[in-house]
């Protein structure tokens, strides 16, 4: 699979910034048929760093409720959360 079907977006939250700042990770939402092979090689290739570690998280699709009643859905969702090597690092927002 090519990297750019596999990387989707960057994912830019509290958290993912706290995990960027004191881990050296960034987060990625990722295709839902990749695995950490695929997700290693997508973002080497991509952005030409090393990568030490990748956790993957499945958020399951759920049903949207209002006033007691489901008013639709939620799609799932794959999350990456790739640690770098020490001394690699991707900006995304630059002087932003």
């Amino acid at each position: 699979m090519e990297y750019t079907r596999v990387l989707h977006k960057p994912l830019v939250s509290e958290k993912a910034t706290w995990a960027k700042e004191m881990d050296n990770q960034v987060v990625f939402l990722v295709d839902k048929a990749s695995n950490k092979v695929e997700v290693r090689k997508a973002v080497e290739k991509a952005f030409g760093v090393k990568v030490e570690r990748i956790n993957i998280v499945n958020k399951r699709p759920r049903t949207r409720r209002r006033f007691g009643r489901e008013v639709g859905r939620v799609p799932g969702t794959k999350k990456a959360y790739v640690t770098l090597a020490p001394g690699e690092k991707i900006e995304f927002f630059e002087g932003v």
